[in-house]
C-alpha cells in the first residue's frame, strides 16, 4: 500500500488510490468506523435508559417524571442534539475544520456522560445539554470525512457509507445490552446490594458505562487521526473568519431551538415550521431552477421525507420503548430480559443486513434504484412496521403480547432505514456546493431533529390502557407515511431530473 502524501496529491487524487481498509476501502474508513462505533454505544445506551429513567418513580431511583412531561425532554433532547449540527456543521466549515470539530465534540460528549453518572437532577439537565452541543459538533463532521474519502464519482461511495453504519449499529447493537443490563437487572442490583451500595442507583452506573463507551471512542480517533489527513482541514489560517454568518447561524438555531420547544404550549408552530421546507422546494426547484439551486431543492426533498421517517421510526426511544416496557412479555425462549433489550434489536437487523445491502448496490451499478426510489421503498417499509402494530395494540386487550411482534416491527423498520438513511447521508455529500459541505449535512440532521421532536410530541399520547385507542394510534402513523409514500413516488421524475440522475 502507497503511503498518502497530501502536499503532492489532491483529496481526490486520494481517494483514487486508497484501497487499503475495510473491502477494499479507503483506510481512513476503518478509523471512523470504530471511532463512530463507540460514539454510537454512548448514545444508544444512554437513549436506551431516557425515557424509563425519568418516569421510574423515585424511590426506585429514577426522576418520577409523568409520562408526557418526559416524552416532552425526550424529544426536546434528542432535536437539540442533531439541531445544534447546524451550527456545528458551520464552525467545521468555516472556523476548526471536521477533524477538530469531530475531536471537540467528543471530548464534551465524554464529560456529558459522565455528568448523568451522578445522581442529582441538575447534573442531569447539564449532562445532557453538553451531550446535545457535543454532537452538534461530532456528527456532520465525522459523516463530511467519510464522505471526504470518496471523488465524486466513486461507485464505492454509497457501500461505504453501508459500512460506515455497521459501525454505527455494531455499537448501537452492543450499548443497551450492557447498559441495559446494569441500569435495570435484578442481578447487577443484587450486585450493587452485596458491595453495600444503594441498588436504586443502578441506573447511574448504566449512564456511566455509556461514558466509557465514549472514551474508549475518542482514543480509537486520536491514535488513528494521521489517517485523515488529507481531509477536514480548517481553513487557511490567513482565511477571513465569517463571524458575522457565524453569529446569525448562532442565534438562528438558539431561536429555533426555543421555538420548537415553545411549540409544546403553542399549538400553531409545528404546522408553521413544518411548512417551510415545502416552501424552500417550490422556491428552489420551480422558481429558481438554476443547477446549484435544484441541487437543493432535491436535498429539501429528502429534508421532508427524512422528517416524518424519524418522527415514526424514533419512537423506538419512546411509545415502543412505553410499549415494550407495559405491554410486551419480555422473555424469550424463556429467559427473561429488561426491556431496553430491544433497542438493540434493529442494530442486530443492521448488522445482518448492511453487508447485503453494501453489496447490492455495488452490483447493481447503474442498474440501481435512485435515490428518490430508495426514499420511496425507505418509507414503505416504515409505513408497514406501524401497520403490524395495529393488530398487536388489539391483542393487548387479552394480556401481554409476545416479544416477537415488536422484533418483526423492527426488522421491517432495518430495511426501510437501509433504504433511507445511508443513502440520505450519500446523497447530502453528493448534492451540496463544495463550500457547504457541513452546512448542508447540518441540514440533513435537522430533519432528524424535526424528526425527533415530533417522535417525542407523538408519544406523549401513547395510552397503553385502551388497546383500541393504542391501535388508533399507531394507524394514524401508518397512513401517513403511506401517503407521503405515494407523494414521493409521482415526484420521482421530477426529483431525479433534481439531482441529475439518470438511474430510475
Amino acid at each position: 500500500m502507497h503511503e498518502l502524501t497530501p502536499d503532492a496529491e489532491s483529496p481526490a487524487r486520494h481517494t483514487e488510490r486508497d484501497h487499503g481498509g475495510i473491502g477494499g476501502h479507503p483506510r481512513g474508513l476503518s478509523m471512523l468506523f470504530y471511532a463512530e462505533m463507540w460514539e454510537r454505544f454512548s448514545y444508544y445506551g444512554m437513549r436506551a435508559l431516557l425515557l424509563l429513567f425519568m418516569i421510574t418513580p423515585l424511590a426506585m431511583g429514577g426522576l418520577g417524571f409523568d409520562q408526557k412531561f418526559a416524552a416532552q425532554v425526550y424529544g426536546n433532547y434528542t432535536m437539540a442534539s442533531y439541531m445544534v449540527c447546524i451550527l456545528g456543521g458551520y464552525l467545521a466549515d468555516n472556523f476548526i475544520g471536521a477533524r477538530r470539530a469531530v475531536l471537540i465534540g467528543g471530548l464534551i460528549i465524554t464529560v456529558g456522560h459522565y455528568a448523568l453518572a451522578f445522581d442529582s437532577v441538575p447534573t442531569f439537565y447539564a449532562g445532557l445539554i453538553l451531550i446535545a452541543l457535543g454532537t452538534g459538533l461530532l456528527k456532520p463532521s465525522i459523516s463530511t470525512l467519510v464522505g471526504g474519502l470518496y471523488s465524486h464519482g466513486d461507485t464505492r461511495r454509497d457501500a461505504g457509507f453501508s459500512l460506515f453504519y455497521m459501525g454505527i449499529n455494531l455499537g448501537a447493537f452492543a450499548a443497551p445490552l450492557v447498559v441495559g443490563w446494569l441500569a435495570q437487572s435484578e442481578s447487577f442490583r443484587a450486585v450493587l446490594s452485596g458491595w453495600g451500595l444503594d441498588p436504586t442507583h443502578s441506573w447511574h452506573w448504566g449512564f456511566g458505562a455509556a461514558g466509557i463507551g465514549m472514551t474508549f471512542g475518542m482514543i480509537v480517533y486520536l491514535r488513528r487521526l494521521h489517517w485523515l489527513s488529507h481531509v477536514g482541514q480548517a481553513p487557511a489560517a490567513d482565511a477571513p473568519r465569517p463571524w458575522v454568518g457565524l453569529t446569525l447561524v448562532t442565534l438562528g438555531t438558539a431561536a429555533l431551538l426555543a421555538v420548537m420547544i415553545a411549540s409544546d404550549y403553542v399549538a400553531w408552530i409545528n404546522p408553521v415550521v413544518y411548512a417551510l421546507p415545502i416552501v424552500g422546494i417550490l422556491w428552489f426547484g420551480v422558481v429558481r431552477r438554476d443547477d446549484d439551486s435544484r441541487r437543493i431543492a432535491a436535498i429539501l426533498v429528502f429534508f421532508v421525507c427524512a422528517i416524518l421517517f424519524w418522527a415514526v421510526f424514533e419512537q423506538a426511544g419512546s411509545s415502543l420503548t412505553l410499549f415494550a416496557e407495559e405491554l410486551t412479555r419480555n422473555e424469550l425462549f424463556g429467559q427473561a430480559f429488561p426491556s431496553s433489550w430491544f433497542q438493540s434489536v434493529n442494530s442486530l437487523f443492521i448488522l445482518a443486513l448492511a453487508p447485503l445491502f453494501a453489496w447490492l448496490w455495488v452490483r447493481l451499478r447503474e442498474q440501481q434504484p435512485s435515490m428518490p426510489m430508495k426514499f420511496v421503498w425507505g418509507l414503505v417499509f416504515l409505513g408497514l412496521s406501524f401497520a403490524l402494530l395495529v393488530p398487536a395494540a388489539k391483542l393487548t386487550a387479552e394480556g401481554k403480547v409476545s416479544p416477537w411482534w415488536l422484533i418483526a416491527v423492527y426488522f421491517l423498520q432495518t430495511i426501510g432505514e437501509l433504504c433511507l438513511s445511508p443513502v440520505g447521508l450519500s446523497a447530502m455529500t453528493k448534492l451540496a456546493p463544495a463550500k457547504l459541505a457541513g452546512l448542508v449535512m447540518g441540514i440533513w440532521f435537522l430533519g432528524t431533529a424535526l424528526g425527533n421532536k415530533l417522535a417525542g410530541v407523538v408519544a406523549a399520547d401513547f395510552n397503553a390502557k385502551d388497546p383500541q385507542a393504542l391501535a388508533h394510534f399507531f394507524w394514524q402513523q401508518a397512513l401517513l407515511v403511506g401517503g407521503l409514500t405515494v407523494l414521493l413516488l409521482v415526484l420521482v421524475p421530477w426529483v431525479r431530473r433534481l439531482t441529475g440522475e439518470t438511474t430510475r
